[in-house]
Formats: structure tokens, C-alpha cells, sequence
């Protein structure tokens, strides 16, 4: 099983390093304050709020608890994080199908 999900790390390297990097950044600004999370670049290019913009603040009320702020937020985080986690594990799915293929 760790072989599988190594391998499957290292084939979706980019992927995982960002969502690490967007989980680290979340929990030191939700236990420490300290904000180190990416600013919304097409807010910062060109001024015009998108509609994620207001996402990271979002997953920290969800990590609070705290579902009615994270809905006045973004309403979009409901969407976004269940698709996210049915994305990676329908992924990792097809993958562990292949991987057995490969040894059989």
C-alpha cells in the first residue's frame, strides 16, 4: 500500500505540493497567525475580485466550525472541497486499477 500511494505521489508531485503548501499555510495562520497564504493573483493584477477570491478564508471557518461565516464568505467552498476530495480519490481510484494491471 505505501508503494502505491509513494508512486502515486510522485506521479502527481505538483498537485500534492501545492495542496501541502495550501494546508501548511492555512493551519500556521489558524494556530499562529502568521499569514503566509497566496494572495488572489487576479485581484492583485487587475483589481477585480474573482469568484474564489475569499476561499482560504472560507476553509479556516470551515476548520473553525464555523459553517455560517464560511457560507457569507464564499458559498463556493461547499462546492469546491467536496469536488476536490471526490476529484483526488476517484484519481488515486483509476490509479490503484492501472497499478494492479501493471503487476498482473
Amino acid at each position: 500500500m505505501f508503494t502505491l500511494l509513494k508512486g502515486y505521489v510522485k506521479l502527481n508531485i505538483i498537485m500534492f505540493s501545492i495542496i501541502s503548501y495550501f494546508i501548511f499555510s492555512v493551519l500556521l495562520y489558524l494556530f499562529t497567525n502568521i499569514n503566509i497564504c497566496i494572495p488572489c493573483l487576479w485581484k492583485y493584477f487587475f483589481g477585480i475580485t474573482c469568484p474564489s477570491c475569499g476561499l482560504t478564508r472560507a476553509f479556516i471557518y470551515l476548520l473553525k466550525f464555523d459553517f455560517i461565516n464560511a457560507f457569507k464568505t464564499n458559498k463556493l467552498i461547499f462546492i469546491v472541497i467536496p469536488s476536490a476530495i471526490y476529484f483526488v480519490i476517484n484519481d488515486f481510484l483509476k490509479y490503484k486499477r492501472n497499478f494492479r494491471n501493471k503487476i498482473l
